[in-house]
């Protein structure tokens, strides 16, 4: 059975915007998709780091099939600015609705954890919080600072949303130096007004431009799902814009839908596709592709960043 009720915390509804969506089929998963339950012993250290310190993680909250992997390697996306987001989208089991003020004490607590959990790199993402006047940009910056304090080997990886409407927010986020500056487009431009209904494809991709532009040092990313009704045509010119504000890392998976009350999966993409979407990626010039069923934005985030900087150190001659 599936439910859009969350009563671990409480008994009001996880995604009350959605409850009165008609339900949509949900599609049996093919072999390629299918992992393993959460049960080591890494993945229970991991988690009692994050549930020590009070934070939140994208792994948990947005149902990640690759959890138990990554926590196994004490690997946790943290997710600043609390659990509810201020937007609705099609696809997301992200909790929304009115979100609680900012913790300030958040900051130092991401440090620390991430100290503890000794990382060499680490992805901090967050909710959408439409209610801030900044859309959170400080906030953003406040974690990366407690981070270079607190695990100054560690690099870091911020993905954020997409500061719509924010005039200076990105300008923030990026004066504090993150090592990746990644902000997903999730979709083709066909299918925002059904997917992604609060955003803008051509602001998220003039967000990453003009993240380049800022601080060229910084790496940029950006990342899809597919199997939602794209087409392979769109995603091979959604590569092209991309490329033409200079991304340097594309991902790209497959949508898995959380429930009935979301968006349904159109289709399952096979592993021969996403290797076909690879290759037309690297040749469109991309340092860094990862585009396989279980991709996610931070699945294995610490390798791809190590061999994305080796591109490019290989691209300047060095």
């Amino acid at each position: 059975m599936v439910t859009v009720l969350d009563t671990t915390q409480s008994n009001r509804p996880r995604h009350p915007e959605k409850q009165k969506r008609p339900d949509s089929p949900v599609l049996r998963k093919p072999d390629w998709i299918r992992v393993k339950a959460p049960v080591s012993k890494g993945y229970a250290a991991t988690r009692k780091v994050v549930k020590e310190h009070g934070l939140h993680t994208v792994c948990e909250e947005a149902a990640c099939p690759n959890i138990g992997e990554c926590w196994d390697q004490r690997h946790a996306t943290m997710m600043i600015m609390g659990d509810t987001c201020t937007r609705a989208c099609a696809f997301c089991n992200v909790r929304t609705g009115l979100p609680a003020p900012l913790d300030d004490a958040e900051p130092g607590r991401v440090g620390e954890a991430v100290a503890k959990l000794g990382l060499a790199h680490v992805v901090i993402t967050s909710v959408d919080r439409d209610d801030l006047a900044d859309g959170g940009a400080a906030h953003f910056a406040a974690v990366i600072r407690a981070i270079r304090d607190q695990a100054p080997g560690t690099t870091i990886e911020i993905l954020t949303p997409d500061f719509l409407r924010k005039d200076g927010a990105l300008e923030v986020v990026m004066e504090a130096r993150p090592d990746v500056f990644n902000h997903n487009l999730e979709t083709v431009p066909s299918l925002y007004l059904r997917v992604r209904p609060g955003a803008r494809y051509y602001h998220s991709i003039r967000l990453l431009e003009r993240a380049k532009q800022l601080d060229p040092s910084v790496f940029t990313k950006s990342g899809i799902m597919v199997g939602l009704g794209e087409e392979r045509d769109e995603v091979l010119q959604l590569m092209d814009d991309l490329r033409t504000a200079e991304v340097d890392f594309v991902t790209i998976g497959q949508y898995l839908q959380p429930t009935r009350k979301h968006h349904a999966v159109a289709r399952f993409v096979t592993p021969d596709e996403f290797a076909s979407y690879e290759r037309v990626a690297r040749a469109k010039g991309f340092l860094q592709v990862s585009a396989t069923p279980l991709t996610r934005s931070s699945y294995h985030a610490d390798k791809d960043f190590a061999e994305m900087r080796q591109a490019r150190e290989r691209a300047l001659g060095r």
